[in-house]
């Protein structure tokens, strides 16, 4: 067995003493590090918004708003912050209803608008008005749902829903939670 030279001595010293200084100066700046792993979003504008919703080259709907912000973070969404109106369609292309608030937040994925702020959803045809602060709108479902209180003006009454309701698109249906008021139709449900 050989015993260690003195220039095995000195590479083995030069070795560690030059990854020492590798390691010691290879030093990143905290905020650096944190920019790195930190969650990006993605802010895109846009004015004078005009979007159709079709179904197998049908149209649905018209939304209008004046101003949009798209926001990318895990998942994308979009805000009306100055106002949203949406005009609804029936099978053979006239307006059926219409939806106007002063806030809208629409979550892409979920197909989902939470609409917020004087809500007013009208059907023209029948002339139900319906009114609420806030106000879920499922794309996938075609309805409305809210726990917040409703009111429901028909040409025949009127009601009060004080824990909210569901209602399909159009307004040809409706369930109401803890109502009140008259109404001479058959389509509403009134529920506990």
């Amino acid at each position: 067995m050989q015993r260690p030279t003195a220039t095995y001595f000195l590479r083995t010293a030069a070795l560690l003493l030059g990854c020492f200084f590798v390691i010691t100066a290879c030093e990143n700046d905290q905020a650096e590090v944190d920019n790195l792993f930190s969650r990006k979003v993605r802010l895109e504008e846009a004015k004078n918004i005009e979007s159709y919703l079709s179904e197998k080259g049908i149209v649905k709907a018209k939304l209008t708003a004046p101003f949009m912000l798209r926001r990318q973070v895990d998942s994308a969404y979009m805000e009306f912050p100055k106002s949203l109106h949406v005009d609804f369609y029936d099978s053979t292309s006239r307006i059926e209803s219409i939806l106007d608030a002063r806030y809208a937040k629409y979550f892409e994925y979920d197909r989902k608008i939470l609409l917020k702020d004087s809500v007013v959803v009208i059907n023209i045809i029948n002339g139900d008005t319906l009114r609420t602060s806030e106000l879920w709108w499922d794309q996938n479902k075609q309805e409305f749902y809210t726990t917040a209180p409703a009111h429901l003006n028909q040409r025949t009454g009127y009601l009060f829903a004080r824990q909210g309701l569901r209602a399909a698109q159009n307004l040809s249906r409706k369930e109401f939670y803890q109502a009140s008021g008259q109404t001479l139709t058959d389509d509403t449900t009134f529920l506990p």
